[in-house]
C-alpha cells in the first residue's frame, strides 16, 4: 500500500509527544527541596509512570471506566509517597506533581515544527490514553493545533483493547488502512496494526530518562522507523 492511501496519522502523545520524565522529576525534586528531602527522584518518577500506565491499559475491558488519567496520577502518586515514607508532602504539593505539571508537560523539541508540515497532508490527531483536559492543556502550552484529540475517555475503552482503535478510526470516517498510528511504544504500534492501521515507529530513547526506555527496538515490521519527526515528515513526503 501506497503512502497516498494514508489519510490521517494519529499520534500516540504521553511519550512520543510529550516529556513527561522530564516533567514530573523536576516537579518531585522541586516539592522534595521545599521539605528538605532527598530521593532518587527519577527512580521515583518512573515507577509513578509505571503503575500509571498500567491503571490505564485495558480499562473498559470489563465495566466502564471510573476514573481517568488525572486521577490515575494523582492515586499513584499518593501511594508512592506512603509506600516511601515521603508523607511530609503537602496537598498543594501533590496537586502540583498530579494535575498542574503534566497539564504543561513540554514537546519534544522536534515536534512542534513538524507538525503544520504534516497537516497540510495529513488528518493529524491526538489519538491517546490521556485525559482530554490534559491534551487541551499542553497543545495550548506548546503551541499545538491537533486536528483532532481522540481520548480514550470519551470511547470507554482505552488501549491496547481493539475497541479503541477501531474506534477511533470510526470518528475519522476512515477505515483502519487509511490511518497510521505514530508512536514510540511497539505495544501500541502493534495493537494498532493488529486492527488494520498501518505504523510509524518514532524513537524517543529519553523517554525514561537515563535509565532508557524499556522496550527500544522497533519491532521490524513497523512500515516507518525513524529517530526523529523531521525524519518522518520526510518518509512521509510532507
Amino acid at each position: 500500500m501506497s503512502i497516498d492511501a494514508i489519510k490521517a496519522l494519529t499520534f500516540d502523545t504521553g511519550g512520543t509527544i510529550l516529556d513527561w520524565h522530564g516533567g514530573f522529576r523536576t516537579a518531585l525534586e522541586r516539592a522534595g527541596g521545599r521539605h528538605g528531602l532527598t530521593h532518587d527522584w527519577a527512580g521515583f518518577t518512573n515507577e509513578l509512570r509505571r503503575r500509571s500506565l498500567g491503571r490505564m491499559l485495558r480499562l473498559g475491558e470489563h465495566e466502564p471506566p471510573a476514573y481517568n488519567f488525572d486521577q490515575a496520577h494523582r492515586k499513584v502518586l499518593d501511594d508512592l509517597l506512603a509506600e516511601r515514607g515521603l508523607d511530609a508532602l503537602t496537598e498543594e504539593d501533590r496537586v502540583d506533581i498530579s494535575w498542574t505539571t503534566p497539564h504543561a508537560f513540554t514537546c519534544w523539541p522536534d515536534f512542534p515544527d513538524v507538525l503544520p508540515r504534516l497537516r497540510r497532508k495529513f488528518i493529524c490527531a491526538s489519538f491517546t490514553i490521556l485525559s482530554f483536559r490534559m491534551i487541551i492543556d499542553t497543545a495550548r502550552a506548546n503551541g499545538l493545533s491537533w486536528d483532532a484529540v481522540i481520548s480514550c475517555e470519551a470511547i470507554g475503552k482505552y488501549k491496547i483493547l481493539p475497541e479503541s482503535y477501531q474506534t477511533a478510526a470510526r470518528f475519522l470516517q476512515l477505515d483502519p488502512s487509511e490511518c497510521c498510528m505514530v508512536a514510540c511504544h511497539n505495544f501500541d504500534l502493534d495493537a494498532a496494526r493488529a486492527q488494520g492501521f498501518r505504523t510509524a515507529f518514532v524513537r524517543r530513547p529519553d523517554e525514561w530518562g537515563d535509565a532508557g526506555p524499556p522496550d527500544p527496538t522497533p519491532n521490524p515490521h513497523h512500515d516507518f522507523i525513524v529517530d526523529t519527526f523531521p525524519e518522518l515528515a520526510e518518509r512521509l513526503g510532507a
